[in-house]
């Protein structure tokens, strides 16, 4: 049996990182990408340790001729893609009297776009072969709360939504699956810094908000977006799936 190949993006730390070793353990050849090289390679080599096929490429998405290259070079190796996560993300606090153009199009050229660029560059041969699945990951953000000095972020994460919901029309007759995640208070890097999002204390405050009563963990996204690549989900596209714990259904 063919060993089906993954790629994920941003999958050096956080929610990637969990996606990565979650997609591993089920026999997948995992492609770890990230800007962050020394972090995308220990993946890349836990995921060996443990006896997984893995191996890492830096990747900036905004970088449209490095997505293709990295792509390709999995169509050439290995027959094609199976499953793109396309992951990457960055959340800068920006208060709106200080959004340059630079600072949006930064966001919007990451969060967004290079959902895009990996969409773009994994479904030629996914068409060819009629089959594949592609998961975004967007937020809570972009899907039912605003994020004060987040306007780029949240922009660009609803943005994901509607990019999920227009491949999933165009590409679902050619057998592609496109779906997306939307997480809500998940120990991050992101979330745990003080600078550009709530720190340790405000994070662990929101807690009782919470209908599970607890801050979700990468893993427990990780392991929506392989249900969703997976064949269990094999009726299920266009959709994006919150796992937020219950926050955004709660009233008072």
């Amino acid at each position: 049996m063919t060993k089906p190949t993954a790629i994920i993006s941003g999958a050096g730390i956080g929610i990637g990182r969990a996606t990565a070793l979650a997609f591993a353990r089920v026999g997948y050849r995992i492609c770890v990408t990230d800007i962050l090289e020394t972090e995308g390679k220990q993946v890349a080599e836990e995921i060996k340790a443990g006896g997984g096929d893995a191996y890492f490429r830096k990747l900036d998405v905004t970088r449209s001729d490095q997505v293709d290259d990295v792509v390709g070079e999995i169509d050439k190796q290995y027959g094609g893609v199976d499953v793109v996560v396309a992951n990457a993300g960055i959340a800068h606090k920006v208060p709106l009297a200080q959004m340059s153009d630079a600072k949006w199009d930064i966001t919007v050229d990451i969060d967004l776009k290079g959902v895009f660029r990996m969409a773009r560059a994994a479904t030629p041969r996914m068409r060819e072969r009629r089959k594949g699945a592609i998961v975004a990951v967007s937020s809570i953000s972009g899907m039912s709360y605003g994020w004060a000095e987040h306007v780029h972020y949240s922009a660009a994460k609803a943005g994901v939504l509607g990019l999920v919901r227009g491949l999933a029309a165009e590409l679902g007759g050619d057998g592609i699956r496109v779906n997306g995640v939307a997480p809500g208070f998940i120990r991050t890097a992101q979330s745990l810094s003080e600078e550009h999002s709530m720190g340790e204390a405000r994070l662990v405050a929101q807690a009782p908000s919470i209908p599970l009563r607890r801050i979700g963990e990468p893993d427990e996204v990780a392991d929506v977006i392989l249900f969703l690549a997976s064949d269990a989900a094999r009726y299920v596209t266009g959709q994006t799936l919150l796992v937020d714990g219950g926050l955004t259904i709660k009233q008072g």
